[in-house]
C-alpha cells in the first residue's frame, strides 16, 4: 500500500522481504489466531515446501490455537512433496483430523495459487514474490475480503487431497 494514500496517522502495513520474516510472520500469526479466537485460518500455496509447518513453535502454535468450532484449511496444487517434509505436522493433525481440511486444486489452476495465509478476521498474510519471500501483512478489511474471494474461487475447483490415513489392501 503506497503511503499517499493511507488515511491520516494510519501506519503503512508491515513488508515482508525474506524467508524468516515470513516465517515469523506466519508464527505471529498463530499466535495472535490463538489468542484472538479466531475461528478459521487458511493457508495456501502451491506445495507448502517453504513453510515452516513442521517446526516444534508452529505445531506448538497451532496446538495452542486448535479446539471445537476451528477451522483450518490447506488449498495447494500439489501436497505430495509436503505429505514427506513436515511429520510433526502430520502428526499433530492426526490428533486434530477433524479441523484440518485439506483440498487441491484441479490441474490447470495449479499455477494461480497464491502463498496467503488469511486469520479470519484478523490478518492476511500475502506473497507477492514466492521465490524470494516478498509480501505484506494486510489488516484492512477490503485487502482481507479480496483474499477470501481469491480461496473461494480457487475452492470451487479444488477436491479433497491429503487423507490422514490411507488404507491398504
Amino acid at each position: 500500500m503506497n503511503d499517499a494514500v493511507l488515511p491520516p496517522g494510519r501506519p503503512p502495513e508491515p513488508e515482508i522481504d525474506s524467508r524468516d520474516a515470513f516465517h515469523a510472520a506466519l508464527l505471529d500469526t498463530l499466535i495472535l489466531a490463538a489468542e484472538a479466537d479466531c475461528p478459521e485460518l487458511w493457508f495456501c500455496d502451491r506445495d507448502f515446501l517453504g513453510w515452516p509447518l513442521g517446526s516444534p513453535a508452529v505445531v506448538d502454535a497451532l496446538g495452542r490455537w486448535a479446539g471445537s468450532r476451528r477451522r483450518l484449511t490447506l488449498l495447494a496444487a500439489d501436497f505430495d512433496g509436503f505429505a514427506r517434509t513436515a511429520p510433526r505436522w502430520h502428526a499433530w493433525r492426526r490428533t486434530w483430523s477433524h479441523i484440518v481440511h485439506c483440498h487441491a486444486v484441479h490441474e490447470e489452476l495449479a499455477g494461480s495459487v497464491p502463498t496467503l495465509v488469511l486469520a479470519a478476521p484478523r490478518l492476511a498474510i500475502r506473497l507477492h514474490d514466492r521465490e524470494r519471500h516478498r509480501g505484506r501483512i494486510h489488516r484492512e478489511s477490503g485487502e482481507l475480503a479480496a483474499c477470501r474471494e481469491q480461496i473461494d474461487a480457487l475452492m470451487q475447483r479444488a477436491s479433497g487431497a491429503l487423507p490422514v490415513t490411507t488404507l491398504g489392501l
